[in-house]
């Protein structure tokens, strides 16, 4: 955290398309990405955890039923079997056959293309510090050349931004919030955290202001809908997050 209260420096865009193109493509997929790069958008949130042999993949659930082919917890499953898996054809036809893509993947995809990332620690129950570790070590290792555009880590587990931390203390990080829990601003000063993203409902004027004192970014997650948007405009938040893609102009 910045010294005296204020925020530090922060590259990011305010506008950050959720999972790659919010409910328009299958998220977490590089097509999802695609897509929200034809839509205007620089900034993207995404998932990331840890396969059982330790490849860092993208996937917002602990299983793959919901968004995959496959079936069971994902973190108990090799980056062998689960690079095979058809992570599209849930969403539409059009998407069929697309790919889970690694974290070094996406990676590639955005420095190419001059593009920012959001990356959610999301680790399989029990897995918090190995897979923060692990998201930060790669971070670390594919953003190098590129440290002008570091992505930005969050997550809700606290343990798995220690993990972070540790390994690349350099590497921004952010704390992700549902609720006011007791001792949210301790943990956030004990992470050195630079940002707090929170459910959109969670801000107003005194809570941003709470944030902003005490050297936090402000960023909402998920923002769908116009009156929504404004509102955290209004409030000067610095980041937003979003599934309408095609509802909101990154550059608005």
């Amino acid at each position: 955290m910045s010294a005296g209260g204020q925020p530090g420096h922060w590259p990011y865009p305010r506008w950050i398309a959720h999972r790659g193109a919010g409910k328009l493509a299958p998220e977490n997929t590089l097509a999802a990405f695609r897509l929200g790069a034809e839509r205007g958008y620089r900034m993207y949130e995404c998932d990331a955890k840890l396969s059982a042999d330790g490849v860092v993949f993208l996937l917002h659930d602990a299983t793959l039923d919901r968004t995959t082919n496959g079936s069971g917890v994902a973190g108990d499953q090799a980056w062998a079997t689960l690079s095979q898996l058809d992570a599209g054809g849930w969403h539409s036809h059009a998407f069929a056959g697309e790919a889970l893509p690694t974290l070094a993947a996406l990676a590639r995809h955005c420095q190419a293309h001059g593009h920012w990332l959001n990356i959610e620690i999301k680790p399989t129950p029990g897995t918090e510090l190995a897979t923060g570790r692990a998201v930060a070590q790669l971070a670390a290792h594919e953003w190098a050349r590129d440290p002008g555009r570091t992505p930005l880590l969050t997550s809700f587990q606290p343990d798995a931004l220690r993990g972070a931390m540790e390994t690349a203390p350099h590497l921004p990080r952010g704390l992700l919030l549902d609720t006011w829990w007791d001792g949210w601003m301790d943990v956030a000063r004990s992470l050195e955290c630079v940002a707090l993203v929170c459910n959109h409902a969670l801000w107003d004027a005194s809570t941003v202001a709470l944030a902003q004192e005490a050297g936090l970014r402000t960023l909402a997650y998920t923002v769908n809908d116009e009156w929504a948007a404004q509102r955290l405009l209004d409030l000067g938040l610095d980041g937003i997050i979003t599934d309408r893609i095609d509802l909101f102009p990154p550059s608005r």
